[in-house]
């Protein structure tokens, strides 16, 4: 496949390149666009042969639902069957913005893009580019994140077009991603929110949203996946829950702890061997031979940015055979950092400073 590339870095200059990559959407086409979070690969919402190609470009596995990415708030009522308060009140506070909202489906998004689950994620991205492609579309857009299966997403154009060219329609070039993990995925219901995936959206900022939107009582729970891999049995609720995910070819181990210990066990654990790479804190870097540094221990926004890009820097070193990984601490944005490592691990995770060091199940 002849994959165009779309270069955009001002919407009403470059409009009709807006126009083209809205056009091959609404085609049954497969454009990958730029998201404030990561780069996405959006196909018609509407069209199950469309999305069966995102499926078939990334190498996806079918039961592993979509987002589906909007342009305005009233699509919402129009994709979705309710919407409770709850829901209203986070779509006013915190869209557009990395927030997904999972809610029950009405009966015209089709199956494939669910999983066949009778919800859908909906998000209403910020990122200017995405907007004005997903308005010229005049459709919904399914857009999971554009990379290949299983691969740390894409967070710039050049990492879309290695892991795309030649398999899509074309390829939004439009910088770099802002946040860099993905977006924050909750489902809602009257009364209660279960966080599915996080995100640089937080569950302060949710419920500081709520509280300003008049709804004081509403039980906030963490879904289970996110301490723990599904089996192979459990159907995920939302993307990113069940299979390995954001990983680079080595496998990858992560220590959870206060960083001047976990520091200390990875230096340990490496012991001179050539073989092993360190993905750390930047007041870390010096310790280890071979590492990539992506942020500093208390900048949880650096380190989400770094991460994805981090660890594909991996990938390019040569006779890398293992990855040992400082994680964050699971306040704030650090929990979104923690959950993709511990994804990327395969939930391999070393706890340090304990009475006994504790591996998580593979």
């Amino acid at each position: 496949m002849n994959t165009e590339i779309l270069r955009i870095s001002d919407i009403k200059r470059d409009s009709d390149l807006i126009l083209r990559a809205g056009e091959l959407i609404a085609s049954g086409g497969i454009v990958a666009i730029p998201t404030e979070t990561v780069y996405g690969l959006g196909a018609n919402a509407l069209n199950p042969k469309a999305v069966a190609k995102v499926f078939e470009a990334k190498g996806r596995p079918s039961d592993n639902p979509f987002i589906v990415h909007i342009c305005e708030r009233r699509q919402l009522s129009e994709l979705c069957h309710h919407v409770p308060a709850e829901a209203a009140a986070l779509a006013e506070r915190l869209w557009p913005g990395p927030l997904t909202l999972v809610l029950p489906r009405k009966s015209h998004i089709p199956d494939i893009v669910t999983a066949g689950l009778d919800t859908v994620g909906i998000r209403f991205p910020s990122h200017p580019i995405a907007r004005a492609i997903i308005k010229a579309s005049g459709v919904p857009v399914a857009a999971p994140s554009a990379n290949l299966s299983g691969r740390p997403s894409t967070t710039s154009f050049a990492h879309t077009f290695e892991d795309l060219n030649g398999r899509v329609d074309a390829i939004v070039d439009g910088g770099d991603a802002y946040a860099g993990v993905e977006s924050t995925v909750i489902s809602v219901k009257k009364g209660s929110i279960r966080l599915l995936r996080p995100g640089v959206i937080t569950l302060e900022d949710i419920s500081q949203a709520l509280s300003e939107q008049g709804i004081e009582r509403c039980e906030i729970i963490l879904d289970e996946a996110l301490r723990r891999k599904l089996t192979a049995d459990e159907r995920p609720r939302a993307p990113g829950m069940k299979y390995r995910h954001y990983a680079p070819r080595a496998p990858v181990t992560a220590f959870t702890g206060a960083p001047a210990l976990t520091a200390e066990e990875i230096r340990r654990r490496c012991g001179g061997r050539e073989h092993m790479a360190v993905l750390c804190f930047d007041e870390y870097r010096d310790m280890f031979k071979n590492a990539v540094s992506y942020g500093s221990k208390n900048d949880m926004a650096a380190q989400a940015h770094n991460l994805f890009d981090a660890l594909r820097r991996f990938d390019e070193m040569e006779g890398v055979e293992e990855i040992l990984a400082q994680c964050p601490s699971d306040e704030g944005v650090g929990l979104a950092v923690a959950n993709r490592l511990k994804k990327a691990a395969g939930f391999n995770v070393v706890e340090v400073g304990k009475e006994q060091t504790l591996f998580w199940e593979r």
